[in-house]
């Protein structure tokens, strides 16, 4: 079964507190959630692999370490994950980026995927898929799905906030894949929002309604 990592350091909290303030604009909420993303971004990648290189310093040669093989993927579930995306590339400028384009049906709560763009490469790299609400769990599902049909073997899942409903679905259908949050939060609603939430993330990024 996958593993449940809830990044609980203190300025995630506490940026976390600010965005669920429904007084926090939208400016001050996509700025908070790429800082977010830059700190659960240091959790997400703890354990990649190095490799030993040598170089010189402005003293003399020595050896030292870097991430070895290949590099960072990093796929936003479209359009709020695409608010994660910055933050993880200040930790990994070299990442790539895939994007994932999934709407949910405001009647049956499911997921519609409308678009898929990833790198040649994704296969061979550590994929990092980015949502901020982990609701039912619907679109994640299909993204990591999705992933794994174009051969994807080393994928984690992050998001900042999280339902019981959508983490048990996840970690039902995808037991391979480790996911990441800020928050597990109390339950969902009858529309499928998480309670107490943050509101709806993309329209809280990009101002709209």
């Amino acid at each position: 079964m996958s593993q449940l990592h809830v990044i609980n350091h203190p300025m995630v909290q506490h940026k976390l507190t600010i965005m669920r303030d429904k007084e926090t604009g939208s400016k001050d909420f996509r700025e908070l959630l790429k800082e977010i993303a830059l700190l659960m971004g240091y959790e997400v990648t703890r354990d990649v692999p190095l490799e030993d290189v040598e170089i010189e310093t402005p003293i003399c040669k020595t050896m030292a370490k870097r991430v070895s093989g290949r590099k960072l993927a990093i796929v936003p579930i479209l359009r709020a994950g695409m608010g994660m995306v910055d933050g993880l590339l200040n930790l990994v400028p070299v990442a790539r980026v895939g994007h994932i384009g999934l709407y949910r049906n405001e009647e049956t709560h499911n997921p519609v995927v409308y678009y898929c763009k990833l790198p040649e490469d994704i296969q061979d790299r550590l994929v990092i898929v980015t949502d901020p609400m982990l609701a039912t769990g619907g679109s994640a599902c299909d993204a990591l799905t999705m992933l794994k049909e174009r051969g994807c073997t080393n994928i984690r899942l992050m998001c900042l906030v999280g339902a019981p409903e959508g983490i048990e679905r996840v970690r039902q259908a995808h037991p391979d894949v480790d996911i990441y949050l800020a928050a597990v939060d109390d339950h969902l609603n009858e529309n499928a929002y998480i309670v107490p939430g943050l509101g709806d993330a993309g329209d809280r990024i990009f101002g709209t309604k």
